[in-house]
């Protein structure tokens, strides 16, 4: 990878981890039409660099995440599903990584979905409180997420919602679920290239990489973060749906038309 590719996925990155419009989806569609190959390295900083931008979250709400050891708890149910489910299918996770179809079609459903969901849960006038069962309810939920293109922002609000959460209330705590949720998934990665031999070498040479994809994640994400929150607020989520769908229907019709979406 060079700087300028480093710099763009991680701008990417950045602006769309909290956004429902799937950050892993849009990192693959900007490394395909890039002509990054899906190294198994660039596999990892796709993971990895995700860590710098949940950062975010950890100092923009320090005082509020850093409270009880009851919501540490409630954090940590909402955290198991995805961690059984990542450590079981990691080999078919990293398979679907490469392909841009797969982000297509799912920008696409869940965009559809996205027009209706706001009407499909009522909004609520009153904060609501995250109990341990709605906790792991939104776990599952955040599990969809493994498939690229649904994002795991949509599916964490979605599903706090579907438990009579406010708009905020749900995308708040899935900003919280995030920061467990994606150091053990960037951990995870970074543990695997450090215990392969043939990885090791790759990891050192490209460690620069890796460190600045993290700061511009980081910055970006603060930035977009402040915005997501104000706008899901007042607008819903109607117009991150018909992004998604436009996204991912000109990805489509480019497939259909034979390109690789690649730039040699």
């Amino acid at each position: 990878m060079t700087w300028l590719q480093t710099i763009i996925i991680a701008i990417v990155e950045g602006l769309t981890e909290f956004l429902p419009v799937s950050s892993t989806g849009h990192m693959i569609i900007a490394e395909s039409i890039l002509g990054v190959e899906p190294t198994e390295f660039v596999k990892a900083f796709t993971v990895i660099i995700q860590f710098g931008a949940i950062l975010s979250v950890v100092v923009l709400y320090f005082k509020r995440f850093f409270q009880s050891v009851d919501f540490y708890w409630k954090l940590f149910i909402a955290f198991i599903p995805a961690a059984v489910l990542g450590f079981l299918f990691s080999d078919k996770i990293d398979e679907m990584l490469e392909s841009v179809t797969v982000v297509a079609i799912m920008l696409v459903i869940g965009g559809v979905f996205m027009l209706f969901v706001d009407k499909l849960f009522e909004k609520t006038s009153e904060e609501q409180t995250i109990t341990p069962r709605k906790a792991f309810i939104i776990g599952l939920c955040q599990c969809i997420s493994m498939i690229p293109g649904v994002s795991r922002s949509m599916a964490t609000i979605v599903g706090g919602m579907s438990q009579k959460l406010t708009r905020k209330n749900a995308a708040e705590f899935s900003f919280f679920l995030a920061v467990p949720t994606m150091f053990a998934a960037s951990a995870y990665k970074l543990l695997k290239l450090i215990g392969n031999p043939e990885s090791q070498q790759l990891l050192v040479d490209n460690i620069n990489i890796l460190i600045v994809g993290n700061i511009v994640a980081f910055v970006v994400a603060m930035i977009a973060i402040k915005f997501f929150i104000d706008f899901l607020s007042k607008y819903g989520f109607k117009a991150f749906g018909y992004y998604r769908i436009l996204v991912g229907g000109v990805l489509l019709v480019m497939l259909g038309l034979g390109y690789d979406l690649k730039i040699l």
